[in-house]
């Protein structure tokens, strides 16, 4: 088995210890012959570190690092001095950002040769660009995760502000380092447009959304299948699946991330932990739990994630003092681009993957409940176990269940949002089994549920009697597009009584009966 390179960020390490690596350098190559200074924002855990150090070694010219890779025998190697910055281990936690950049900095310029006459953290940051960058070869600056100080307090602005106004000081330097810069990379997971980074450095590219450099990070299919083609083999075996089924599934997991095109990308950490663990799960995810995001949607209501659009200036508007739900979704990775139109200069989101979207579905069902997460998933699997046996009376109590937990007085302020919310979040959650507001030809059924032998078609009323439900879905002819198959067709009508916070009535009957009856 290979040893996967689970948590390790250094590239030196890597390679020396014989750790795997797919191969990004011909990717970093064109970085580098295509210009100077970039900005790329990626979700936590999708290589930028890792892409960081791998520069921080080419350009200190250890060639030796990069022996069989594709760059080996096309980049000169030629030494400059670096200057890494990572922001999630320079301690602003404990010491406070201030005082952490400036011990960053006396130890840059302590591990570099270099006396410090200056004061301030900003000048002896720029007092060291000027000494290093005025020899032969210029300096290659590297900034790794500069919005953690931001997001790390996004939910204590006063704090945040103060850490921004803090970058702002440090960061308005490089506006006049140019004379000194060899290149220069910044990477974050938010782009905050009110840091100095992207006002006052208009030469600063931003290639979040470039075709040219949407591989940088992240794994393609055929990477997968290249890289890993020993490890799908392992898996197939040990799960009996072919090969083929094997990679049908775990790109229905994890693959899907798109930054506006169609080419989709694995996020690195969930597949090198699948093949590592050998089974599927929720990877990604648990590494950070966005408690304030889940908050924030429940309190504004926003639980169908699906689908949705949003112009260019999303991208560009992002402040601390503004923080736009569907660009947080966007730029943590809890959505990606689906689809961008040229014409109409919109892009859809929606979630990249299966482990993103249960996994939210469980958070957000837990948020609306006012429960725990580790409640939600247990009765969405009762959920599914009684509609697979076809128990519909179970199926009803288990709804209930759902609802009991919510405070009467919290419901009764949004009935029908929370109605919709709860009920959309919990078919959606179970799964591969269940789809919701389904387009038909003439209209959207609530939700659609397959089993192994059945079809559910369900149509959900709040307050209103049960037939009324039967009676839209013969109209609209919601089940008419799963006849034919060699499942049965159920309709089901569910009425929902908002003063008592249950289900007062439901129907259900065959479909076919249905049309018949009708």
């Amino acid at each position: 088995m290979k040893k996967y390179p689970i948590g390790i960020q250094d590239f030196q390490k890597l390679r020396e210890e014989g750790y795997f690596y797919v191969d990004k350098t011909r990717e970093i190559f064109q970085l580098i012959k295509s210009g100077q200074y970039y900005f790329l924002s990626r979700p936590r855990r999708f290589g930028k570190s890792l892409l960081i150090s791998t520069l921080k070694y080419l350009f200190q010219g250890e060639r030796e690092l990069f022996e069989g890779l594709w760059i080996e025998n096309k980049y000169d190697f030629q030494p400059h001095p670096v200057l890494h910055f990572s922001f999630s281990s320079i301690g602003y936690k404990t010491m406070g950002l201030a005082a952490a950049l400036d011990a960053k900095v006396k130890n840059l310029a302590a591990s570099h040769g270099i006396e410090l006459e200056r004061e301030t953290y900003d000048q002896k940051f720029a007092e060291i660009l000027e000494k290093l960058g005025t020899g032969e070869t210029k300096v290659v600056l590297l900034i790794d995760e500069y919005d953690k100080p931001l997001v790390d307090y996004i939910d204590q602005p006063e704090q945040a502000e103060i850490n921004r106004d803090i970058l702002k000081t440090f960061f308005s330097v490089i506006k006049d380092a140019d004379p000194f810069l060899r290149f220069f990379l910044i990477t974050g997971v938010s782009k905050f447009s009110k840091v100095s980074l992207f006002s006052d450095l208009n030469h600063l590219r931003d290639i979040t959304l470039v075709e040219q450099f949407e591989t940088i990070a992240g794994y393609t299919q055929n990477e997968l299948e290249s890289s890993f083609k020993p490890d799908i083999e392992r898996v197939a075996q040990k799960m009996e699946l072919s090969a083929v089924d094997l990679k049908d599934k775990i790109k229905l997991w994890y693959n899907g991330y798109g930054w506006g095109t169609e080419t989709r990308l694995y996020n690195p950490f969930s597949i090198l932990n699948f093949f590592a663990s050998e089974r599927f799960a929720n990877y990604w995810w648990e590494t950070g739990t966005p408690t304030f995001l889940i908050n924030k949607l429940r309190n504004e209501f926003h639980y169908d994630l699906d689908q949705l659009e949003a112009s260019q200036v999303m991208f560009e508007s992002f402040t601390i003092d503004d923080l736009n739900w569907l660009a947080l979704l966007f730029q943590a990775g809890y959505l990606t681009i689906l689809n961008y139109d040229p014409e109409s200069r919109l892009y859809t989101l929606g979630y990249p993957n299966l482990e993103v979207k249960d996994t939210m579905h469980q958070h957000l069902l837990a948020a609306f409940r006012e429960t725990t997460t580790t409640d939600s998933l247990p009765l969405l699997i009762k959920v599914k176990k009684a509609l697979e046996q076809g128990d519909l009376e179970r199926t009803i109590e288990l709804i209930n269940v759902l609802f009991s937990t919510i405070p009467y007085q919290l419901f009764q302020q949004k009935q029908e949002a929370f109605f919709h919310a709860v009920l959309h979040l919990s078919f959606s959650g179970i799964g591969l089994f269940a789809q919701s507001e389904v387009s038909t030809s003439k209209g959207r059924v609530d939700t659609v549920v397959h089993t192994k032998d059945r079809i559910y078609i369900m149509e959900f009323k709040l307050d209103s009697p049960a037939e009324s439900a039967l009676q839209q879905i013969r109209e609209k002819r919601y089940g008419s597009p799963f006849l034919g198959g060699d499942k049965e067709v159920i309709a089901l009508g569910v009425s929902f009584s908002s003063a008592e916070k249950e289900v007062a009535e439901w129907e259900a009957v065959p479909y076919e009966t249905l049309l018949v009856e009708g």
